[in-house]
């Protein structure tokens, strides 16, 4: 494959591609009321936008906002269903196979069978090469002050440059990029994501090709480097912050820190030793919490079972990966209606 896309804009405009973008945006979104209004008429609806791209055409429409408060508050953007097809079409067939391959195998978000299990197990694997090398070492955990927020749309828009060729996928591009924001790229978008990961792309070579870095591990903004010494972790992130501000406009977070092995690394849900993962404190928390709820509604005979169900699947798929069985038979005995979750309980505990 090339290294550079270009000319192929029109090929891959097709209507079967079109209707497998439709597919992938449908998911978990088949009750809602656009994507309900869109599938009245769906294949004249997908030859439109087929039409609009091939002419040129085409104009993103109206976000709606709405704001989400775990694990901080954060606002979120989305676009109307039609927007969210083309966005599969764009990432399915360009993003993915041109910009995926020039990704370090230590950088975890947004890419196939890559999440954050696969992250967390990196760092551990990590930790053990650590001590097995030098016992005692140092841990540099840093992350990106407001990311989405403050990512230079230009920036972004060069880096893009180097890959896209294409007049019609350049001119796609630029109208995800320059959307309504002044400043950053909304969380929400699907495009966000990986515009995100490929902005970073740019620190995990920098990390990797001139500081010469062996163990990194990046899940989106949040990414972890080992130190034999406190002297290098300091003069490593004295190199990043410089780098993050001059090459991508970019501020290390007030958090970001260097500190023992000893501690462990609070990272992508779990609090990671060499030897053990726990989950992480707020993890706790939360699930104590919708435990009350779900006696309190137990007890006015307004518990939905299999809501409760879901979100105890959830936890549990979590929890199941780390060293949590005494925490897990603790809470579960606190359920008054746990004969309703006893067989998820059995077999993962």
């Amino acid at each position: 494959m090339s290294k550079t896309i270009k000319n192929s804009f029109n090929k891959n405009l097709t209507y079967e591609k079109m209707l497998k973008a439709y597919e992938r945006a449908l998911k978990n979104k088949a009750s809602k009321k656009d994507v309900l209004k869109f599938n009245v008429d769906l294949e004249t609806n997908l030859w439109n936008i087929i039409n609009e791209l091939k002419k040129g055409t085409y104009k993103m429409g109206k976000y709606k906002t709405f704001k989400i408060y775990e694990p901080k508050e954060r606002l979120i953007k989305s676009l109307p269903f039609k927007d969210r097809i083309v966005q599969q079409w764009y990432i399915y067939e360009f993003i993915k196979p041109y910009f995926m391959k020039r990704f370090i195998i230590d950088t975890f978000a947004c890419i196939d069978n890559r999440g954050t299990h696969s992250a967390v197990n990196r760092v551990q694997e990590y930790m053990r090469y650590m001590q097995k090398e030098y016992k005692k070492y140092y841990i540099l955990k840093c992350d990106i002050k407001g990311f989405f927020y403050n990512i230079d749309k230009n920036i972004l828009f060069k880096i893009m440059l180097d890959v896209i060729i294409d007049r019609k996928l350049l001119n796609l591009t630029k109208l995800f990029i320059f959307d309504e924001e002044e400043k950053g790229i909304p969380i929400g978008n699907y495009t966000s994501q990986y515009f995100a990961n490929i902005y970073l792309n740019i620190l995990d070579h920098y990390v990797k090709e001139k500081l010469k870095i062996k163990y990194y591990v990046r899940y989106m903004d949040d990414f972890i480097i080992f130190t034999d010494t406190k002297e290098k972790a300091l003069n490593v992130m004295k190199a990043i912050k410089s780098f993050l501000n001059k090459k991508l406009k970019l501020e290390l977070n007030k958090k970001s820190k260097y500190y023992p092995n000893k501690l462990g690394i609070n990272f992508c849900g779990y609090i990671v030793y060499e030897t053990h993962k726990l989950l992480r404190k707020g993890s706790k928390i939360q699930i104590k919490k919708r435990i009350k709820v779900w006696n309190k509604l137990s007890n006015k005979n307004m518990l939905n079972e299999h809501r409760m169900l879901l979100e105890w699947n959830s936890f549990m798929a979590h929890a199941s990966h780390a060293n949590s069985y005494k925490f897990i038979s603790k809470i579960y005995n606190k359920i008054d209606r746990n004969d309703f979750l006893k067989h998820w309980y059995v077999i993962n505990l």
